[in-house]
C-alpha cells in the first residue's frame, strides 16, 4: 500500500507539477531577457523610473506615497504597511538599482507599473481589497498547507490522517485564489501604466511597445506563478481522492 502511494505521488509530480514548474523557469528567463534587452535602450524624454512613478503620482493627486530606492535588481515593489499605536498606515514605491534612477525603457515601464498599483489603491480598486483579504490565509496556506497535506497522505496519525489531508488543501486553496486574484490585478496596473504613458505622451511610439513587451513578461511571471500552484493543488487532490479509494 504504501508503495503504491509513493508511486502514486511521483507520478503526479511527474505529470503536473515539474512541467509547470519548468514553464515557471522558463518564463521567469525570458523575463529577465526581455528587461535586460530594454534595459539598454534609453527613452528620448530623458525620464528616470523615479521620475516617471513621481509624475503619475502627481497626475492622480497622490501625495502620501514615497519613491525609495531599494536594493537588488527587479525587486521593485508598491509596499503598504499598518501602523502602529494609531499611527496612520506606511505607503511607498520601492525601486531597484536598473530603475530608480535609469532612464531606459524598461525603467519606465517597471516604475508605471508600481505606480499603477499606487493608483490602485487611491481608487479602491475593489480586487485589491479583496486580494489583501485573503493574503494572510494564503500567505500561511502556502507555507503549511502541502506540508500538512502530505503528512496527512502519510497516514502517520492513523484515523485522523484523512482530516489532516483536508485542512492541508483548504489551507493550500488559499494561496491558489489568492494567486488567481493577483494576474488580473497585475494586468490592470500594467494597462493603468501603459495608458497614462500613452495618453500623456511620455514615450514615443516605439518606446510604448517596448515597455508593452516588458510588462507583458512581467505579467507572464504571475500566470506561471499561478500555473504552478494550480498543479501542486490539482496534485493533492488526485492524491486526496486515490487515498480514499
Amino acid at each position: 500500500m504504501l508503495e503504491q502511494l509513493n508511486l502514486s505521488q511521483v507520478n503526479t509530480y511527474h505529470l503536473l507539477v515539474l512541467p509547470a514548474m519548468a514553464f515557471s523557469g522558463f518564463i521567469s528567463m525570458m523575463f529577465r531577457t526581455t528587461l535586460k534587452k530594454f534595459s539598454g535602450v534609453s527613452v528620448q524624454n530623458g525620464l528616470t523610473g523615479r521620475d516617471t512613478a513621481a509624475k503619475m503620482l502627481q497626475m492622480n493627486n497622490i501625495n502620501d506615497v514615497p519613491i525609495k530606492q531599494v536594493a537588488g535588481t527587479w525587486s521593485d515593489h508598491y509596499g503598504r504597511s499598518k501602523g502602529t499605536k494609531g499611527a496612520p498606515e506606511s505607503k511607498w514605491i520601492g525601486l531597484s538599482d536598473p530603475v530608480f534612477a535609469k532612464s531606459t525603457i524598461s525603467a519606465v515601464a517597471v516604475a508605471a507599473h508600481e505606480a499603477g498599483h499606487a493608483i490602485q489603491y487611491a481608487t479602491k480598486y475593489k480586487l485589491m481589497t479583496v486580494r489583501n483579504f485573503i493574503r494572510p490565509l494564503s500567505n500561511f496556506g502556502s507555507r503549511i498547507g502541502p506540508y500538512l497535506a502530505m503528512a496527512g497522505l502519510s497516514g502517520l496519525i492513523g484515523e485522523h490522517s484523512g482530516l489532516l489531508l483536508d485542512i492541508g488543501i483548504f489551507l493550500f486553496a488559499g494561496a491558489v485564489l489568492f494567486s488567481l486574484l493577483t494576474l488580473p490585478a497585475e494586468l490592470n496596473a500594467s494597462s493603468r501604466a501603459l495608458a497614462i504613458l500613452r495618453d500623456n505622451n511620455m514615450l514615443t511610439k516605439d518606446e510604448l511597445k517596448g515597455a508593452k513587451k516588458a510588462l507583458n513578461a512581467a505579467a507572464m511571471t504571475y500566470f506561471a506563478g499561478l500555473l504552478t500552484n494550480c498543479a501542486s493543488f490539482l496534485r493533492l487532490l488526485l492524491l486526496r481522492n486515490r487515498r480514499r479509494r
